[in-house]
């Protein structure tokens, strides 16, 4: 069976499961509107995950069937699109476009590529080291892939890797994935992170600590992470470079750049110090695109905005957040959880297999959720996890993070849908390399992390 009978298979497979699901009534002991959340969730996940119609097109077709029979009040159903998560994709969205009509993306290019070499491996590597160092200066992995993505793709072009080819979607999802990986590693670099330390606080009055975070979690979690998307990448995709053209003299930078250069420089020391004056980086984001819009002060257009944005991106990830919000809301994300915690019976003293089974759960669980709400659902688990496993709550909580950054498809991270779209990647190519990265995550990464908690001493 080719590709694409396969994935319509699935899809056809998902729609009969969503239809069942839907008019099942509940199980004893449920509450009624789970069942309905459930086929509804199916749908969209079966949907997103396989792409045989457009991303923004499924979520579409999410809000129409919520609404039409009433799985979720409006206020959940349409949560999304009064997210911060939301604009700060929008934000993006208009500052990629000044990045690339301004020509500081070509210029930015110029600068990587000399500083990478002329071999793919070098390339690959260097925009990976990039995305890390970015997790560490803006708190948004979003907003990373927005700036960050079009300056690669403008690379891209200049290496002579034209759209659909294997170089350019390599180099665009060594920016995307080492971007999101990073970011994992960092506590304020992502919005899963954060959900984690605010659920954390809320609950149980543990707030993990910026240096204790990243000692836990950048080494193997990101670190060693990020050398195997290298490695993936180029077994996957390696390609042939054009040979380097000859350096031109810098040409001195247009007043656009300049002007796009002072917005971008003010919004990264905004999202730097953040924990300062607490200003949403959703915010910062829509601050620096009202600038870039602006007449005689911007470099986007109203043409630009009308024709150059991709604003199926912003309904894909409104309908992404708005599954999240709906499977909180029914009940379906407890009901999920409890089911598959009872299923794994938790054996006190067996550290190594309750961390294990902890941390599947988390990636289990993404798969519904999203990663970005999974926090939510599970961290009101903690405590119960603890003690059949007789873990220390910490260890539990922070297992967590394992769990959701082992990104089984990418529809799980609303920021590789976005880099996918922006990129033109092929869903195809993107499930190949979550894949590789989940199975190297749990056959190599999981053992390794749990040795590096036992030196940290996480475990009784």
């Amino acid at each position: 069976m080719t590709r694409p009978r396969l994935s319509q298979a699935v899809a056809g497979l998902a729609l009969v499961a969503a239809v069942v699901l839907f008019v099942a009534p509940a199980p004893a002991g449920v509450a009624p509107g789970v069942m309905p959340a459930a086929g509804l969730a199916v749908f969209a996940v079966g949907f997103w995950a396989t792409a045989v119609i457009p991303g923004h097109l499924t979520a579409i077709a999410f809000f129409l069937f919520a609404m039409l029979f009433a799985v979720a009040p409006a206020p959940v159903v349409f949560s999304g699109f009064h997210s911060t998560a939301l604009w700060l994709v929008f934000g993006g969205l208009v500052l990629g476009v000044a990045v690339r009509r301004s020509g500081l993306g070509e210029r930015f290019a110029r600068l990587l590529a000399s500083r990478a070499g002329g071999s793919y491996a070098g390339i690959i590597a260097g925009i990976v080291v990039v995305s890390a160092v970015l997790a560490l200066l803006m708190p948004s992995s979003m907003g990373r892939v927005l700036i960050f993505l079009p300056i690669v793709l403008t690379l891209a072009d200049r290496l002579g890797f034209g759209p659909g080819s294997r170089g350019r979607t390599g180099m665009a999802l060594a920016a995307t994935m080492g971007t999101v990986m990073t970011g994992f590693g960092i506590l304020p670099a992502n919005v899963a992170n954060m959900v984690l330390s605010g659920a954390s606080e809320t609950l149980y009055g543990y707030v993990p600590a910026y240096g204790e975070f990243l000692l836990l979690h950048f080494p193997v979690t990101a670190a060693l992470k990020a050398v195997a998307l290298v490695g993936c990448i180029l077994l996957m995709f390696r390609d042939r470079p054009l040979p380097a053209r000859p350096a031109a003299a810098p040409a001195a930078g247009s007043a656009g750049e300049r002007r796009l250069m002072v917005i971008l420089g003010a919004a990264l020391a905004l999202w730097a110090t953040d924990f300062l004056h607490h200003v949403s980086p959703a915010w910062i984001a829509l601050g620096a695109a009202f600038l870039c819009l602006l007449p005689r002060i911007g470099m986007v257009p109203a043409k630009a905005f009308n024709g150059e944005i991709d604003y199926g991106s912003l309904f894909y990830v409104a309908g992404l957040l708005g599954l999240g919000a709906v499977v909180a809301e029914s009940g379906l994300g407890d009901v999920l959880a409890g089911t598959l915690v009872d299923a794994l019976g938790f054996t006190p003293g067996e550290n190594w297999r309750n961390f294990a089974a902890v941390s599947l759960l988390a990636s289990a669980l993404a798969l519904v959720t999203t990663s970005a709400a999974l926090p939510a659902v599970m961290t009101p688990l903690g405590a119960s996890i603890a003690e059949a496993t007789g873990l220390p709550l910490e260890t539990v909580l922070m297992s967590q993070v394992i769990g959701f950054s082992t990104v089984l498809l990418p529809y799980q991270l609303a920021p590789i849908i976005v880099g996918m779209h922006l990129a033109g990647v092929r869903n195809r190519d993107a499930v190949r390399l979550t894949l590789a990265l989940a199975a190297i995550t749990l056959v190599v990464l999981l053992p390794l992390n749990y040795a590096w908690w036992s030196i940290l001493g996480l475990f009784p």
